[in-house]
């Protein structure tokens, strides 16, 4: 969890960046934080594991910007986008860190089934038998969580 807290902070971070430097101003009026958030949610959909997420919808993200400008100047600057950004995403990630514990939990359980499928198989079925348990779970583990995160690119 913690690091995808770093990669939504890198995300957020080069965002704002990347919106105040077009704009030229150091703050965010609604309609940069707009494309911010659509930038965001660009960048968390290539990087991260796990299904696809939309966006919120504008009155969404009015009604979250008047919560996180906290100096009331009708503007985001940097800390507050931050926050909105940290606000908006740990639904998102609670989905991520979902999909990612139940590939943890059931890849055992799969890899057991297989090896023991596996051993009566000729060429393959020895250096199945001779893995020992573990490593052969994780092995399978492994996989299926670099399946999991590869898949993000095919999307």
């Amino acid at each position: 969890m913690e690091w995808r807290k770093r990669q939504i902070r890198k995300i957020s971070d080069k965002v704002f960046e990347r919106v105040k430097n077009q704009s030229g101003r150091a703050t965010l009026t609604f309609e940069d934080l707009y494309i911010a958030v659509l930038l965001v949610y660009n960048d968390i959909n290539k990087r991260l594991p796990g299904p696809h997420f939309d966006p919120p919808s504008k009155d969404q993200i009015r009604s979250m910007m008047q919560e996180c400008d906290l100096n009331l100047d009708g503007q985001i600057n940097h800390d507050e986008f931050v926050k909105f950004i940290q606000k908006l995403t740990t639904d998102t990630l609670v989905v991520v860190s979902q999909g990612l514990l139940v590939t943890l939990v059931v890849a055992p359980t799969v890899a057991m089934a297989t090896k023991k499928a596996t051993e009566g198989v000729p060429g393959v079925g020895k250096v199945v038998q001779k893995l020992p348990n573990a490593i052969y779970a994780s092995l399978v583990t492994l996989a299926m969580v670099w399946f999991q995160t590869s898949r993000e690119g095919i999307e």
